[in-house]
C-alpha cells in the first residue's frame, strides 16, 4: 500500500491572519514536515528580511507543540489534525487510489450511497458527479444503451440522462434527431 502513495502528502498555503500579511507554506512529504515563510510588510526593518524554512522529520514535528501552535493558527485546527496523523502514519488510502478504481468501485454503490460520498471531499464529489460514474450506471440499469442514448449523454451528460424520465428522455431523442436531420438538410 505504501507505493500508493506520493512523495508529497499535502501541500497547503495560506496568508497569516491579520494584521499581518505573511505569506506561509506546509508541506508533508513521506519522510519530513516542510514550514516556510515569507515576510511580507512596507516597514522598514522588515524590507530586507529573506524568506524562511524549517524542516522536521515526522517524529520530530510531533513533539514539536511550538511548531504546531502556530501551525494551527495559521492554517487551522482541522489542517494541524490533519498533519498530525499523517506524520503518525494514518493515511486515507481510499482517498489515494487511481480515479477509474474508484469509479469501478462507486459503480457498485447505491444511489444514496454515492450522495453521501460526494460530502466527503472534493475529489469523491468530483468523481461521484462524474460522467465516466454515471455512464456505469446507466449501462448497469439499462437494458440497451443505443447509439442516440449515446449521443444524447454526450450532450446533456450522463447523470441527467439517468435521473431524466422516459417520458422527457424520449421527447429530448426525438428532438435531438430532428435537430440532425435539419442539419443534415443544411449540409445537403
Amino acid at each position: 500500500m505504501a507505493s500508493l502513495l506520493p512523495e508529497i502528502l499535502f501541500e497547503s498555503s495560506e496568508q497569516a491572519p491579520s494584521p499581518s500579511k505573511d505569506f506561509h507554506q506546509i508541506l508533508v512529504t513521506r519522510t519530513e514536515v516542510i514550514f516556510r515563510w515569507w515576510k511580507i510588510s512596507l516597514r522598514s526593518e522588515f524590507r530586507n528580511t529573506k524568506p524562511g524554512e524549517l524542516k522536521e522529520s515526522h517524529l520530530d514535528f510531533v513533539d514539536d507543540t511550538t511548531l504546531q501552535a502556530q501551525i494551527a493558527i495559521i492554517f487551522g485546527q482541522e489542517t494541524l489534525n490533519y498533519i498530525l496523523n499523517l506524520c503518525q502514519g494514518y493515511y486515507d488510502y481510499l482517498e489515494r487510489l487511481p480515479d477509474p478504481l474508484l469509479v469501478y468501485i462507486l459503480s457498485f454503490l447505491d444511489l444514496e450511497d454515492i450522495a453521501h460520498l460526494a460530502q466527503v471531499s472534493h475529489k469523491f464529489k468530483k468523481i461521484s458527479n462524474s460522467d465516466n460514474l454515471w455512464e456505469h450506471i446507466v449501462e448497469q440499469s439499462c437494458d440497451r444503451v443505443t447509439p442516440e442514448m449515446r449521443a444524447l449523454a454526450l450532450d446533456i451528460g450522463w447523470k441527467q440522462l439517468f435521473f431524466t424520465n422516459k417520458l422527457q428522455l424520449q421527447l429530448q431523442l426525438r428532438r435531438m434527431k430532428k435537430r440532425q436531420e435539419e442539419n443534415q438538410d443544411l449540409v445537403d
